[in-house]
């Protein structure tokens, strides 16, 4: 019997979701996923993070996405998914995957910082106790180091695996070469990079001009795609000014004012109109396109709010894009 790399399941919460083979692994990713990348910092209001995770398991979002350094305050993230395992989901704990990484600022000194051995391998220490796991599903090495020999640092994840800290090697914001390179020297030590998570969206394609988004599918790597919304930018909510609760007014960190240019407005108000016409709303249209081949196994989202989740989920059932609606969604991009 052949197996399809895309599974949909026909009861309970599993039948909202489709499931996509992660490259030739194994594993298999919902459509969409969760990031903790916001809002779930130690500033967030802990009540609406639980609301937003049951929303998304209920509706057959299984995988969780973290980074030791998702905050604020770094660290806190982890820490939230902690206290939500063990005030609900550590009874599913097997129906979860539940990612982490670990390659940015963490601590101070020079050990808390890149993809030295020390680095990860105190870091996937820490993120487990403040997640209050046994193991991750995947553990990523966040970004490249260019100081640090690839091999020292795809040893140290190789030897994590091994130790049973982690199931999965995975790799984020690796260019062609250094996903090369990595598939390269853990095909020889029979531990494969199964994942690529890369900034993906209508707005940035780098992965497409860059090599990364074919090389990956000839080597049987996935892509799962972070930012799918371009931090907010793919939806409706800048058309008419800024609200008062938008990630441009509460955080200033990856989004500011003056990104909204006068013909990114525009660009906006154009895939507003197309993503109407196609019975969308633009944020699910823009994960709609995120997903339109094989090539990337699941989009990660970020919410505020578990109304949001709800709206996006439908994405893992849209229809498919026609050539002509490509072609307008090109044209109306070719500046961005």
């Amino acid at each position: 019997m052949i197996y399809p790399d895309i599974y949909t399941a026909d009861q309970g919460r599993y039948g909202k979701m489709k499931y996509n083979r992660v490259g030739k692994s194994g594993l298999k990713f919902p459509a969409v996923s969760l990031g903790f990348w916001h809002n779930f910092g130690s500033k967030d209001n802990y009540d609406n993070m639980k609301a937003m995770c049951r929303t998304a398991f209920d509706n057959g979002i299984t995988q969780f996405d973290l980074a030791n350094n998702y905050g604020p305050v770094i660290g806190s993230a982890e820490e939230s998914l902690g206290r939500l395992m063990m005030d609900d989901f550590s009874p599913y704990r097997d129906e979860l995957l539940i990612t982490t990484k670990a390659g940015y600022d963490m601590w101070e000194g020079p050990y808390g910082n890149f993809g030295s051995r020390k680095y990860l391998t105190a870091s996937i220490d820490q993120s487990l106790r403040r997640m209050k796991l046994d193991y991750v599903d995947i553990f990523y090495h966040h970004r490249m180091d260019k100081e640090t020999p690839l091999e020292e640092t795809m040893t140290a994840l190789v030897d994590i695996v091994r130790s049973g800290k982690a199931l999965y090697i995975g790799v984020s914001n690796y260019d062609k070469e250094y996903t090369e390179e990595a598939v390269k020297f853990l095909k020889e030590q029979h531990c494969p990079v199964i994942v690529n998570q890369r900034k993906y969206s209508i707005f940035d394609r780098t992965i497409e001009t860059d090599g990364v988004k074919e090389y990956c599918k000839e080597a049987g790597v996935g892509i799962i795609a972070f930012s799918p919304l371009a931090q907010g930018m793919l939806t409706d909510k800048y058309l008419h000014g800024i609200p008062k609760d938008s990630r441009i007014a509460r955080d200033h960190r990856f989004l500011h004012a003056e990104d909204l240019t006068d013909e990114r407005l525009e660009q906006i108000r154009r895939l507003n109109e197309l993503a109407g016409q196609r019975g969308q709303t633009l944020a699910q249209m823009a994960l709609s396109w995120v997903l339109k081949d094989d090539k990337v196994c699941s989009v990660l989202i970020g919410a505020s709010k578990p109304e949001q989740i709800s709206e996006n989920i439908s994405v893992a059932d849209s229809a498919e894009f026609t050539q002509e609606e490509l072609d307008i969604i090109d044209e109306i991009c070719k500046r961005s």
